[in-house]
């Protein structure tokens, strides 16, 4: 029998054009103000006209499915559906019940789960999916084996390009996209996660000085989880710290999040205190990682 694996991600505008009616759609068919629209598009400027986070998701969604079809062979169907560009969840998700797929496992490309984002992802595909379709959605896998090494690796790798005579006075600053702190009151476990997570992978990268922030929070009244990397900067130039890796655990590929709000952003702000920083690698589409994928979906079929 086969078995369905639905690949899930956020989504990017896939042009400079498609900016705006892709943040109309994360804004419930509100478009964003002109001045806002302008922000974003000089943020996508910056890193190239657009994010190469579709082309990565690509990579990442077709190496999965090459490497469980080697391990598995004519076992495994993956597709992808993205929450706010096409292809969307839904459709993914439907194509797999017209084509009498009966068993499906979900799989958020994101590591730390939580009910405002990855739990939405699944909702979403359930829905779509029907009664007829048996839903294994899959929830946090920070933790499955090999991942945190591989976060370690890129850690201690960032670290040998800065001078060790500053080890001292050097910090590894572990990240993820924040949610609103209204989260906190359904005893979401994200912020839980992302402590955890990045206590082993400093330990696995024998790191004694790391810290914990949060990253893109979104424009709105509501409170966001902090505090914000760019503020942990600051207040770490004040305490003496020279040297910073940037390490977003919360995403596994480059992205606006990762090019933008760290290598530009970030960066800007560490220049101003004058901080050295640097950023571990992306995942993307390494082949270790995958197998990492890999072994999680398996756990979950």
């Amino acid at each position: 029998m086969t078995t369905g694996v639905l690949v899930m991600a956020y989504g990017t505008p896939s042009s400079r054009e498609a900016v705006e009616p892709y943040y109309t759609r994360i804004r419930h068919g509100r478009p964003p103000t002109p001045e806002l629209l302008a922000d974003l598009v000089r943020r996508y400027d910056a890193i190239g006209g657009t994010s190469p986070l579709a082309g990565r998701t690509r990579e990442q969604v077709d190496a999965l499915s090459a490497t469980l079809a080697r391990r598995y062979p004519l076992h495994y169907d993956v597709r992808f559906g993205a929450k706010y560009e096409p292809p969307l969840i839904e459709e993914t998700a439907a194509s797999f019940a017209a084509d009498g797929v009966t068993d499906v496992v979900g799989l958020a490309l994101a590591p730390h789960s939580s009910s405002m984002s990855t739990d939405e992802y699944m909702a979403r595909a359930r829905e779509a999916l029907g009664p007829t379709v048996a839903f294994r959605p899959i929830g946090a896998w920070w933790d499955t084996p090999g991942f945190l090494e591989l976060i370690a690796r890129r850690v201690r790798a960032a670290l040998a390009t800065l001078d060790p005579a500053r080890r001292a006075t050097t910090e590894v600053i572990f990240s993820a996209h924040s949610l609103p702190q209204r989260i906190l009151e359904r005893g979401d476990t994200y912020p839980d996660q992302l402590a955890e997570s990045a206590r082993r992978a400093a330990e696995l990268a024998d790191v004694e000085r790391y810290d914990v922030a949060w990253q893109s929070a979104g424009r709105t009244a509501d409170p966001w989880i902090g505090p914000d990397i760019l503020e942990v900067l600051r207040t770490k130039a004040r305490e003496g710290v020279t040297d910073v890796v940037s390490c977003p655990i919360g995403f596994v590929a480059d992205h606006l999040e990762v090019l933008y709000d760290i290598d530009v952003d970030a960066q800007a702000v560490a220049r101003e205190v004058g901080i050295t920083l640097v950023r571990t690698a992306s995942l993307n589409s390494d082949p270790a990682f995958i197998d990492v994928l890999a072994d999680v979906v398996v756990a979950h079929s």
